[in-house]
């Protein structure tokens, strides 16, 4: 720790050891942990949860990262390493599932596709709303949900705090949080996610995500395509972008969860 600013020191510390855990952590175990004073400690935790970095669960007296805390490493990962690393493996999945595939990753509460590519010969153009860049709610779209599936309840509600953040495109999707968890739980129990016409009416995309070396979801692929007039059946569509969240995460030198892939 800098001796001319033990506070950042300190912050940065509290944010360290609740990213290490998998789930929401008691104030007196991070005070004990990592050995702050109680005063400083609650001083400390108050501010962050002030800037969005941590979120404070009171009916289980416990602290777990907030929005910010995501952001920062979305940021990251929007950095040019992970496309330059992704960039080939999407190729080989456009190839493979002859439909137009995306990379993206979670900005808070939205999707945010890096990449974007095409077949080279399309026999029925689609098309999309997604580009590189554009932001989508992560809770309508596969390429959010197969991210979100691996997040802890308290991360979820960190990201939805209330009815007004499950905006509808359609008319259809999750529609409160009782609904997205029981949508990631489903998701997550059959190693990939299903959109049917929630971002645009006839369109359908399935999507796998990566971890990285922490063993936590950094990035998904998805595929989409017109649900009733592609020729490439859903199932393969899942092998193709599991097949490329598999190749992404060892590239990473990530870890999956013990027999995810």
């Amino acid at each position: 720790m800098s001796s001319t600013s033990p506070a950042v020191g300190r912050a940065l510390d509290v944010l360290l050891y609740l990213a290490s855990r998998p789930g929401p952590v008691h104030g007196s175990a991070l005070i004990r942990d990592l050995g702050v004073p109680r005063s400083s400690a609650y001083h400390l935790l108050n501010v962050l949860v002030e800037r969005g970095f941590v979120v404070h669960l009171p009916d289980q007296r416990a602290y777990a990262l907030g929005v910010s805390a995501f952001e920062v490493g979305s940021a990251y990962l929007r950095h040019e390493p992970l496309e330059h690393i992704a960039r080939p493996i999407l190729t080989k999945l456009v190839a493979s599932a002859n439909e137009t595939a995306h990379l993206g990753i979670l900005y808070g509460a939205e999707s945010v596709y890096l990449l974007k590519e095409q077949p080279q010969v399309v026999r029925v153009p689609v098309t999309l709303v997604t580009d590189v860049g554009v932001r989508l709610p992560a809770h309508l779209t596969a390429n959010g949900r197969s991210i979100l599936a691996h997040l802890s309840a308290a991360q979820i509600r960190a990201l939805f705090p209330s009815p007004a953040s499950f905006i509808s495109r359609t008319g259809r999707g999750p529609g409160s949080l009782t609904e997205l968890r029981r949508l990631l739980r489903d998701e997550r129990a059959q190693g990939w996610a299903e959109e049917v016409g929630l971002i645009t009416d006839g369109l359908q995309s399935v999507a796998a995500c990566a971890f990285d070396h922490a063993g936590r979801p950094c990035a998904a692929f998805s595929v989409t395509r017109r649900q009733h007039r592609s020729t490439t059946p859903v199932p393969a569509l899942v092998r193709s972008v599991r097949t490329a969240a598999q190749q992404l995460t060892r590239a990473l030198s990530g870890h999956a969860p013990t027999g995810w892939f």
